[in-house]
């Protein structure tokens, strides 16, 4: 594994995959300012790197990708600290969300809180068989906040709204059925069901995917007929890649 910094370290195999796990954060992996930093800071090194096809977010640990941000850093904020400290875990969520190639949250164990919040800023998520989620700040006399305002448009309002209110975890079926993960794979198979992902997106564009990820997001944000409309010189623009030209003939080669 490459270190890129205390918390961040590489993997990369020759298709252009990359596993980014989060080292040195506990048994948990638990957001402290410094992993929080750490992490965001191998994401917007990576960012330019266009031989980047997709990136795997993984905890160092098996118990979770990331158990939640540092209650012990927290208990210790005031009004201004504690606006720093959630700043930085919204600049680290933004640089998943905006990193150009798809990510993939690799979801063993417990997702909690910010942990849940970095994971809805993902691309793709994929739970254990025995994952746990929750949203449990309420409880510890904090709102949830940043990124947790993806969830309504991933789950529904009532989902939503119970997970942020209630504090109450669900598990990885429940999750499933909710919308918010989108495989859980069996037990002992959360690798496998990773590579699944990553092997149907190797199949596609590279520069169509990220053609494709940056429209979803301005979709998120934009009323329906500016989407429709904005996505027409997107479209125009993919057959400048030659991505199109090669890949039809090839699918019109296989037809002969």
């Amino acid at each position: 594994m490459e270190m890129l910094n205390p918390h961040c370290g590489i993997d990369r195999d020759d298709r252009g995959v990359v596993r980014l796990a989060i080292c040195n954060a506990g048994p948990l992996n638990i957001l402290s300012s410094a992993v929080t930093d750490g992490v965001r800071e191998g994401f917007e090194r990576l960012a330019g790197d266009n031989a980047i096809r997709a990136v795997i977010l993984a905890g160092q640990s098996e118990k979770s990708m990331i158990g939640g941000a540092d209650i012990k850093e927290m208990a210790k904020l005031d009004q201004k600290s504690a606006e720093a400290f959630i700043m930085r875990l919204r600049d680290l969520c933004e640089a998943v969300r905006h990193f150009p190639a798809p990510v993939i949250a690799r979801l063993p164990g417990w997702c909690l809180g910010g942990g849940l919040e970095v994971a809805a800023a993902c691309d793709f998520r994929i739970a254990a068989h025995n994952a746990k989620f929750g949203m449990p700040e309420v409880r510890v006399g904090i709102p949830s906040v940043i990124h947790a305002a993806l969830l309504p448009r991933l789950i529904g309002w009532g989902r939503a709204r119970w997970l942020v209110m209630t504090a109450e975890n669900i598990d990885a079926p429940t999750a499933l059925a909710w919308g918010l993960v989108n495989v859980v794979a069996k037990e002992g198979g959360l690798d496998a069901a990773v590579e699944h992902t990553v092997k149907a997106l190797l199949e596609c564009g590279p520069e169509a995917l990220r053609s494709q990820k940056d429209l979803l997001r301005q979709w998120e944000e934009l009323p329906l007929t500016v989407s429709i409309n904005l996505s027409v010189g997107t479209f125009g623009k993919s057959f400048l890649t030659g991505e199109p030209q090669r890949l039809m003939q090839g699918f019109l080669d296989r037809k002969k």
